[in-house]
């Protein structure tokens, strides 16, 4: 009887999943897109709903796309995009709509906690700045305004929590993930802190037992396999961070190894065991949690814009009905048309400037009420020019980060290879390389984080010996070099990208105090 294995991940864009052989055939894939709830400012959700009819659906697909028998699959894992927030009752059912990482409504909760723990207590204990509003933060928004709803909460979990826990019955956390409960989750001990979670008003009782991301947690149960087609006893793994998965499944083995996804957020990642790092004066305007490989002593330094890829899919959803419809019946992706535009327009942008803080941002300036901007907008724009400006942008903003990483000396191993996402658009793929000035290569296979996460169930069953495969599987195409000279240009608008910032910092919160006082008449 043959060996195979399933991932399945839950990005905030999309659910994926795909079988693999041992020799790491991708033999069944799917995806679904995941609708985005944006009804309030600030507010980013999914309907918590769809997600395990989601799960069903791609498992179904991919077992009958790889024609391969329930029984012979020897181990699933599941990712997701983090922070997230999945509360569920006592019969497992989802309770409210889910917190995806876009969502920024907790503002009161964090300046709460500043008041109340103490920001550096807060960062001593998580490696983990408050204002990225992780899981417990959310919690607390939860307890203060809906407090009939969160008597019901029976446990809080990560979106690939929920899929493991309709999986085995079993509610877990693996410990990549434990860091984006943040607040009273002790990074260094790996561990929660029940005196902390007493002072901050949330139960011990909500959070979910913590694993290795490649312990085995449980079996599909008869239940979840009539509804999957899995085979009931199928071993589950803990899971991992859906970049993790990403990186993993790219060959991102060892220390240095450099990566980045164009996913909804726009991110990179390097792999190192400096624990320590976290807690400089670079690491604490990072996004830093523990590696898949070996989570006990690996970690992985994530600098985060919050929408990367997002900003595209926005441009696509509300302003190109076109593209979308020719999309619909031609089959040509709208994502391409909207590239072809982008390509026509030159570096620069003829003057266009985009600051893409569509939901607030994250690293390195962490801003909640930061929002996006379009500058020097003029009538020779077209939309190609606003599509090229939002990828010029994003490269932007992950360049801010990367070149405080760089002055902190954590190796970095190139090229760099691009992943998931936007990174299909050759254009943005230039960019990206001019703008950070380094080489880059495109991962060659498409699957992204649920071949990665079919990678851990292996290693997690037994099947795979160690992640070395995953090293050995990859190939990256299509090398790009940057150049001298275009790295020059973007500098100088860099220069003025970080100004215009800095010009409505305070702009920003105003705004939003305005919105406030309006919302309320």
């Amino acid at each position: 009887m043959a060996d195979y294995l399933m991932g399945l991940d839950f990005g905030t864009g999309g659910a994926k999943g795909c079988i693999i052989d041992i020799s790491g055939t991708v033999l069944g894939f799917s995806y679904e897109e995941l609708p985005l709830i944006h009804e309030h400012a600030g507010w980013s959700e999914h309907d918590s709903g769809r997600y395990w009819p989601a799960a069903c659906r791609i498992i179904q697909t991919c077992l009958a796309q790889s024609h391969v028998k329930p029984q012979e699959i020897r181990g699933v894992a599941i990712s997701s995009a983090l922070p997230s927030l999945v509360m569920v009752d006592k019969a497992h059912r989802p309770l409210e709509r889910a917190y995806n990482l876009m969502d920024r409504r907790a503002i009161g909760e964090v300046e709460w906690l500043k008041a109340n723990i103490g920001e550096e207590r807060l960062f001593q204990t998580s490696g983990y700045r408050v204002e990225d509003h992780p899981a417990l933060v959310n919690l607390l928004w939860e307890k203060r305004n809906r407090p009939d709803s969160f008597q019901r909460v029976h446990k809080a979990l990560t979106i690939d929590g929920y899929i493991t826990l309709k999986l085995t019955g079993k509610p877990t956390l693996h410990y990549s993930a434990a860091a984006f409960y943040g607040v009273a989750y002790n990074v260094r001990e790996r561990r929660f802190d029940e005196e902390m979670l007493e002072e901050i008003g949330i139960s011990p009782a909500l959070l979910p037992d913590l694993h290795d991301c490649d312990e085995i947690v449980g079996e599909v149960t008869r239940e979840a396999a009539e509804a999957t087609g899995l085979a009931a006893g199928t071993k589950v793994a803990a899971g991992q961070v859906d970049c993790n998965a990403s990186w993993l499944g790219a060959g991102a083995v060892e220390v240095g190894d450099f990566q980045s996804n164009l996913g909804t957020v726009g991110n990179f990642g390097i792999i190192h065991k400096d624990l320590d790092y976290m807690f400089s004066d670079i690491g604490r305007i990072m996004m830093s949690f523990p590696y898949t490989v070996d989570s006990s002593s690996t970690y992985v330094t994530v600098p985060t814009t919050i929408t990367g890829g997002q900003t595209i899919r926005y441009l696509r959803d509300n302003f190109s009905k076109i593209e979308v419809e020719t999309e619909r019946i031609l089959g040509v992706s709208s994502y391409d048309l909207l590239n072809f535009e982008a390509e026509k327009v030159p570096l620069g942008c003829d003057g266009l400037i985009v600051l893409p803080f569509l939901m607030g941002e994250r690293t390195p300036i962490w801003d909640s009420f930061a929002r996006g901007v379009v500058f020097g907008l003029s009538l020779n724009h077209t939309k190609g020019h606003l599509v090229r400006a939002m990828m010029e942008a994003v490269a932007f903003a992950m360049y801010d980060s990367y070149r405080l990483v760089r002055e902190a000396g954590l190796k970095v191993n190139l090229p760099m290879v691009l992943n998931e996402g936007g990174a299909v658009s050759r254009l943005w793929r230039q960019i990206i390389t001019d703008v950070f000035d380094v080489p880059i290569v495109l991962a060659g296979r498409r699957t992204g984080a649920p071949f990665g996460d079919a990678l851990l169930a292996g290693v997690a069953s037994g099947v795979l010996p160690d992640y070395s495969v995953s090293r050995e599987w990859f190939h990256g195409i299509e090398r790009m070099e940057p150049d001298a000279s275009r790295h020059g240009r973007y500098m100088e608008i860099f220069a003025l990208y970080k100004k215009l910032y800095e010009h409505l910092k305070q702009d920003f919160r105003d705004l939003a105090e305005l919105r406030d006082r309006l919302s309320a008449k």
